[in-house]
């Protein structure tokens, strides 16, 4: 009854589940397939997800991926697949929302805003938003402004 709510509020939506991806199955559809509940833009933004974080999110989950790799099961991976919560007002948020702006930003950027070590924001970039939240972030060089990042 509350799923049912959150769906008619615009907060969840059903979508089909990618089980090779360990994606968690909410129902079987009867053919075969199941689906899974995503949160959308509004929900995160009702949880208290910062809205250009929610947009982010809600962007990589439309791009459609070219090639599906296998997923590597490690001995600590649970069956549950959790969803990733970035909130408003953090850092790392701060982050992704100077790397959405058509310019992106620069090292040198980013670590005026954070306070950060250069390798900080180098490694946040790769590690957490490329490798943990899954968004695509471009690097450009441009002459008399440098290696800037963008996602998209």
């Amino acid at each position: 009854m509350v799923v049912g709510k959150m769906i008619a509020r615009g907060w969840l939506e059903e979508v089909e589940a990618n089980l090779r991806r360990g994606e968690p199955m909410w129902r079987e559809t009867g053919d075969g397939h199941g689906t899974t509940l995503i949160a959308t833009e509004a929900g995160l933004e009702a949880i208290g997800i910062e809205s250009v974080v929610a947009s982010a999110v809600a962007s990589v989950r439309r791009a459609k991926p070219k090639a599906e790799p296998e997923p590597v099961q490690t001995p600590d991976d649970s069956e549950t697949v959790r969803p990733v919560a970035i909130r408003a007002g953090t850092k790392q948020a701060q982050i992704i929302s100077m790397l959405q702006r058509p310019e992106g930003a620069t090292v040198a950027e980013m670590v005026a805003a954070t306070g950060w070590l250069a390798h900080t924001v180098r490694g946040s970039i790769s590690g957490a938003l490329k490798k943990k939240l899954g968004l695509p972030i471009t690097v450009e060089k441009v002459e008399g402004r440098g290696t800037f990042y963008r996602i998209g």
